[in-house]
Formats: C-alpha cells, sequence, structure tokens
C-alpha cells in the first residue's frame, strides 16, 4: 500500500467532518471515502476519527495527522495546478495597485512589458499612496513597498529597497555634517508622509522624530529641495542613487543607515491563482529582482 493512499480521504473528512460530504468533495463514493480512510488507521495502527452517526471528528492523534497532511495534500493540489495551467494561454483582465511614484517609475514599464509578452492580457492600474483593501476593490496584486501590515494577505517579496539619509555638497559646507542621530535635531530636516526617520542603531531600530522647513509627500520635491541645500533628506534609492552617483547629494549618517526593506506584491489567500496573476507576480520578481 502506498504511504499517500488514503491521506488525501482522510484530509477532506478532517475538514468537512463528514464522510458524504468528503465524498462529494473528491468526486467519489462515500464507500470508497470509508475504504481508503479505514485502510490508511490499520496501516499507521492508530484511530484518526471518531465515528457516530451524528457527527465525524479527529481523535487526539487524528489531529496531530491532519495538521501535517493538510500541507502536503496542499502542495500535490498546488503542483497538479502548475502543471495544468503550464498549457493555459494567459488571458483577461489583472487589476495591480502600487504607491503613486513606485508605480510610475519603476512598475508601469514592466507592465507594459509582461503586455508586449501576453497580447491576450489586459491591465487595469490604479496607482494611490492609499492601502486600498483587495477584496472590496477585486485587485489581483498590490505592490507595497516597506513593512507589511496586511497580515490577512498573501504576500511575495520581489526586491528590496535601501533608504539613504543625504545633502548636497553646499548644505553641508554651511551647515556642517552630523555624525550622531542626536544632532539632527540641529538641522533641516526635510519630511516626508511622517515626522520621523528610521535608522538602525547598534543592530536595533531606531526612530528619530525630525522636523524642517518643509513637509510634503512627494519623493520627487524633497529630492529637488536636498538638491537645492534646504535640508537633509531620508529617501529610498530610486530617488537618490542618480545623485549619489554624480556628487549633487552625499550621504550622511551611513554607519546607522536601517537594513534594506521589502517590495512586495501582496494577493487574497487563494491557492488557485490564475495563470495570469502568478505569471505576473514570477515576471516582477524576476525583473526587479535584477534591477
Amino acid at each position: 500500500m502506498s504511504n499517500w493512499e488514503g491521506v488525501s480521504e482522510f484530509v477532506a473528512v478532517a475538514e468537512v467532518e463528514s464522510f458524504t460530504s468528503a465524498a462529494k468533495k473528491l468526486n467519489t463514493s462515500v464507500a470508497q471515502i470509508s475504504r481508503r480512510v479505514a485502510s490508511l488507521e490499520e496501516r499507521l495502527a492508530v484511530k484518526l476519527l471518531n465515528r457516530t452517526t451524528r457527527r465525524v471528528s479527529l481523535t487526539e492523534a487524528g489531529q496531530l495527522y491532519y495538521q501535517q497532511c493538510k500541507h502536503l495534500v496542499e502542495g500535490l493540489e498546488l503542483a497538479e495546478l502548475a502543471v495544468t495551467q503550464m498549457q493555459s494561454t494567459p488571458k483577461g483582465m489583472v487589476k495591480v495597485t502600487a504607491p503613486v511614484t513606485f508605480g510610475e517609475q519603476n512598475l508601469a514599464p514592466l507592465l507594459h512589458q509582461f503586455l508586449e509578452l501576453y497580447p491576450q492580457v489586459d491591465l487595469d492600474l490604479m496607482l494611490t499612496n492609499q492601502q486600498l483593501d483587495l477584496i472590496e476593490t477585486g485587485v489581483d496584486i498590490a505592490i507595497r513597498v516597506g513593512r507589511l501590515r496586511d497580515s490577512t494577505m498573501m504576500a511575495k517579496r520581489l526586491a528590496t529597497r535601501q533608504l539613504y539619509v543625504c545633502a548636497s555638497p553646499s548644505y553641508l559646507e554651511k551647515f556642517g555634517e552630523p555624525h550622531t542621530l542626536s544632532e539632527l535635531a540641529n538641522h533641516q530636516c526635510l519630511a516626508g508622509s511622517v515626522d520621523y526617520w528610521r535608522f538602525r542603531n547598534n543592530k536595533t531600530e531606531q526612530s528619530v522624530r525630525i522636523s524642517g522647513r518643509i513637509r510634503c509627500n512627494s519623493g520627487y520635491a524633497l529630492h529637488d529641495a536636498a538638491k537645492r541645500g534646504i535640508g537633509l533628506v531620508q529617501l529610498p534609492d530610486h530617488y537618490v542613487q542618480e545623485s549619489l552617483e554624480q556628487g549633487d547629494l552625499v550621504e550622511v549618517l551611513a554607519e546607522y543607515r536601517d537594513t534594506r526593506e521589502g517590495i512586495w506584491a501582496l494577493y487574497p489567500q487563494n491557492r488557485n491563482l490564475s495563470p495570469k496573476v502568478r505569471l505576473l507576480i514570477d515576471f516582477l520578481a524576476d525583473k526587479l529582482g535584477e534591477s
């Protein structure tokens, strides 16, 4: 007898607490389900289910066995789905949401490449800095940057980014360079959507409240202000990398630089992702990972 025989039937019964419902779920007979589960119990020499005329429940051993086996069954289903979908042509609408700047600068060109590869796929792209409810809006994929809050969603990390604190050479010449986090209180710090910056101090995360002449929710605007010598700024690499390389900005407090943060694809808890959604997530992971 195969070690796998009876496992799928047992997991189905455990999930619905009924031989009849499990038979309907697996499109087989109640007698077949009962026979397979009984054979499994005989092979294991342990009782997995308590059976009465009214209900079916798990024994202590059955509960332990179910917790271990359900992931195996799910993995088998996913493997079969992946193979069958290899031959499927992705088509139809895919709805994506992303932050405005990252979406315009980094994501949209990749999505356009994807559409060129798969001409039967249509795109509905919503760029907003608000975190939309994926279920209510019918969004397939949400691109989120930084730390995740949606514990009810599945997440795949596509890439990472780095935050830099930097200033123009003219600002540093005029006001000096900060060497400790406490010195930020004496500087013009250009604030974004929050009034604190994140650092890593002795391997511990530390937030420092900042203040300055400008507060703006646009990374481009803050980048321009920093280049003009108005103050220090903390921005992700895709805003400041070129300016740092060209010397228009200079990184400061490098020893307190926070760890890299994730760029994520979030999607609802649905194991049976359509071919177009699964392909797009893998495509973005590949392209953003390269960059």
